[in-house]
């Protein structure tokens, strides 16, 4: 190698030296593209469906027709529960550009719990129509993908699970507490079982009149016995027909948060309110947060929406407990919308449930890979790098007029 030769190389990496510490190289380093996320991969049958929406064609060829009318069902002519969905579809997004949105943040506190994402998992009814071990199957699910779990009757195996160290943070149900000493031994037996808090149901006075179980001469008794195979011959228990009048807890008042709280310093969190009054004297009650809900349109028919809902309670409350609200969560950006509309968090029903059925554990972990991957993919889009980003001034409902600068 000749002396020249020997003089070029040393220049070329002196500018190399020199290009590493400039401010053009490290700007080019800055807007370099970024590394692709990919979701947890699965069996390719798992990654099939495209969205959370179609878990529920999958579930459907899998369960019974009993099981699967029950959890896709509504009541009577299931006005509520398509209102649900379609509510969604009368809002719109007023995206921000310009906005770094590089690293999108969807962590919050509620309750006095750090939580990844703001997506939880209802109590349901129903699940184990679809598998006897749903309750287990699906907290074994919260507890992988972080999520809260919301649960009823499943103190003793929540304590098993806490045992084993595969506890999710879980939230105790019951949708009836008629007398003080009910509630309190609720309380107690749930605090010991290792919940965080408790969520009380209190649209559920009587068992709603539901067509399809009617149609299908459901017995609400497989709830707890399962459906019998075909040909098999049990008694009946608890037969739907229509028109029949089975009070569940006609009598429950506010006071069940008194008595809760005289048995325990968890936190209690009021689900069924849909009336700004009722969010108010939930408050009043001692309530630590509230739940915007319809029961998925599984009480009432003809209840409003819950996204029509939402702004009204969020006013009334006026920031003294969380509000949170559940009803026809599909799509990421329909939980940005709730967001936007003041809800602190969202819970989704029947989305895990089909999940659950189609494909067990993994099928629920899905769905909510799919719903954070929405959620992350909406905000950045909209230009929401984080949750304390969103207000409704990123929404506009179809019948408002255009909003003022802000």
């Amino acid at each position: 190698m000749s002396a020249h030769d020997i003089t070029r190389r040393h220049m070329f990496e002196n500018f190399q030296s020199f290009m590493k510490g400039s401010p053009i190289m490290a700007m080019q380093a800055a807007t370099a593209a970024p590394t692709i996320v990919y979701p947890t991969a699965y069996a390719d049958d798992v990654m099939a469906p495209a969205n959370v929406l179609e878990f529920e064609e999958v579930a459907k060829k899998k369960v019974h027709k009993l099981a699967y009318d029950y959890v896709a069902g509504g009541v009577e002519d299931e006005i509520t529960m398509r209102a649900n969905r379609a509510a969604y579809s009368r809002v719109w997004l007023r995206r921000r550009v310009m906005v770094d949105v590089s690293h999108v943040d969807t962590s919050l506190e509620l309750l006095g719990k750090k939580l990844d994402y703001p997506i939880l998992l209802d109590p349901t009814g129903g699940k184990s129509l679809v598998n006897p071990d749903a309750d287990r199957i699906a907290a074994e699910a919260a507890y992988v993908s972080k999520a809260v779990y919301c649960v009823s009757a499943a103190a003793g195996m929540m304590e098993k699970l806490q045992a084993a160290n595969q506890s999710p943070t879980w939230w105790s149900n019951s949708i009836g507490l008629g007398s003080k000493s009910m509630a309190q031994s609720f309380a107690r037996r749930s605090e010991d079982a290792g919940c965080s808090g408790y969520i009380i149901t209190m649209d559920y006075e009587y068992t709603p009149n539901k067509d399809r179980n009617n149609r299908n001469h459901y017995d609400y008794g497989y709830a707890a016995t399962g459906i019998p195979k075909d040909g098999e011959k049990v008694t009946p228990r608890s037969p739907a027909v229509a028109a029949m009048l089975q009070p569940a807890v006609p009598s429950m008042s506010w006071d069940v948060i008194d008595w809760i709280h005289g048995s325990s310093n968890l936190p209690v969190v009021i689900k069924g309110i849909l009336r700004p009054d009722d969010a108010d004297r939930a408050v009043k009650s001692g309530a630590q947060a509230i739940v915007v809900s319809n029961h998925g349109g599984r009480a009432l028919d003809s209840a409003m929406a819950t996204l029509d809902a939402l702004p009204a309670v969020v006013d009334a409350v006026n920031g003294r407990v969380p509000v949170l609200m559940d009803g026809g969560i599909r799509r990421g950006d329909d939980i940005l919308k709730a967001l936007a509309l003041g809800a602190k968090a969202v819970l989704i029903g029947r989305p895990y449930v089909w999940g659950l059925a189609a494909f067990g554990q993994i099928g629920v972990q899905r769905v909510i890979d799919l719903l954070r991957a929405e959620l992350v993919l909406a905000m950045g889009l909209a230009g929401m790098p984080n949750l304390t980003s969103i207000n409704r001034n990123l929404v506009r409902r179809a019948w408002e007029p255009p909003m003022a600068k802000r």
